[in-house]
């Protein structure tokens, strides 16, 4: 009878992750139902890798949000796409990697002082974004699509739901904030009639994504590699945290190799098929918390549903409905938690600012990233998240190690 309700909790765990998965990409102009279908696809790849040994989902990452936005407005979808392959690959060699010379290396190349300010970046880089939708404009600004004060009262009551569900609700609501925030905002978009269903009506019951081929183009590829790297020390964040979920230690078994491989692949193939890049999903791990599912066959039929799901034209159709306001309110919320997961890496690790060495690190990253700096040649150009965490990275390898350094190292 127990595993008669496999299939049922698979449901739920989806339902858990399904806000920010088809969040991300609406914010990029990506396809939903590609976003669901490569969610399920990754998750089985993961699983595949990891020989089913772990209980987790991987799904639509928001690390990647802003590089996908200027990548599609700067080179197209397949080229951005064909840049997140590359990044995926990243992962799978971060991967053979640690299998050669095991973990300690990835925490020397990128410690707390580098990954910190990064994330930070990849937050606040988005904030004017965030802004320009909750008052109904475009993300860029240039275009004013709803009544600035109409918008200002759906941004408000979606950012203010989001917030009160994620700091008073109790149990498995707790984990759907961003769910109810979509909710109250359509709901006052409807009452303010800015909804437009045309697209629903016009679309199929059941209807193939709109995948989309990879294109190779070396611009895109040099820009996306180095935005791998907040995703892949997310990823090693949420192992341990399920490995503390379940007692068992994943590091170890099936090891962290597998898993950044089994990342990596799901990015890949996630690409392959236009969908935004996949991560391991903290949602669902606080809802293998909460409700102490802890069979990896859970997940096998959460990835199973995701794909169904990505067939049904209707529903793709009605998620692209959501206006631009909904997103924005709650978007400055969730930007603005990332930039705040930023600065808790560096009070947790304790990173002390006072030291010139790590002050400067965190200085020039956060300056050239919020200041939009580029540094270019020819054609080639290097902005935004690539080159704060290339600086970052070279800042760290480069500055001398002071006497305290040697001693958190160890």
């Amino acid at each position: 009878m127990k595993h008669l309700f496999i299939p049922l909790q698979g449901a739920q765990m989806l339902f858990v992750a399904f806000g920010a998965l088809v969040l991300m990409p609406l914010l990029t102009g990506l396809d939903t139902s590609v976003a669901l279908f490569t969610a399920g696809i990754g998750t089985l790849l993961f699983q595949l890798i990891t020989k089913r040994q772990v209980p987790i989902f991987l799904a639509s990452s928001f690390a990647f949000t802003a590089p996908i936005l200027y990548g599609v407005q700067t080179w197209g979808i397949a080229s951005t796409m064909g840049g997140l392959m590359v990044a995926g690959l990243v992962y799978v060699l971060l991967g053979i990697t640690v299998k050669v010379r095991g973990a300690g290396f990835i925490h020397k190349l990128l410690p707390p002082v580098v990954v910190g300010p990064v994330i930070m970046i990849i937050g606040l880089g988005l904030a004017p974004m965030s802004v320009n939708m909750a008052l109904g404009k475009t993300g860029d600004g240039a275009v004013q699509l709803i009544n600035a004060d109409t918008a200002l009262i759906i941004s408000l009551a979606s950012l203010i739901t989001t917030i009160l569900v994620a700091s008073l609700a109790k149990g498995i609501a707790r984990l759907m904030p961003i769910l109810a925030g979509i909710i109250v905002g359509y709901s006052l978009s409807l009452f303010f009639g800015v909804v437009d269903f045309t697209a629903v009506n016009q679309a199929a019951w059941l209807s193939v994504p709109n995948f989309v081929a990879p294109e190779f183009n070396w611009h895109a590829i040099l820009f996306m590699i180095p935005v791998a790297i907040a995703p892949a020390v997310e990823h090693i964040g949420d192992i341990l945290a399920i490995s503390n979920v379940t007692g068992k230690d994943y590091m170890k078994k099936p090891g962290l190799h597998r898993t950044l491989a089994g990342d990596g692949v799901a990015t890949m193939a996630a690409s392959a098929f236009g969908g935004p890049p996949n991560t391991t999903y903290s949602e669902v791990t606080g809802a293998v918390t909460l409700t102490r599912c802890f069979d990896p066959r859970i997940m096998t039929w959460t990835a199973i549903t995701a794909i169904v799901l990505a067939f049904v034209g209707k529903l793709g159709a009605l998620l692209q409905t959501i206006p631009v306001p909904v997103m924005g309110g709650i978007m400055c919320l969730l930007f603005g938690s990332i930039a705040a997961v930023g600065l808790n890496t560096l009070i947790r690790n304790q990173v002390d600012l006072s030291e010139p060495r790590n002050l400067s690190i965190v200085a020039v990253t956060l300056v050239f990233g919020i200041g939009g700096m580029a540094f270019g040649i020819g054609s080639f150009s290097l902005t935004g998240i690539s080159l704060c965490g290339l600086i970052a990275i070279l800042l760290n390898l480069l500055l001398p190690k002071t006497a305290d350094d040697h001693k958190a190292a160890h």
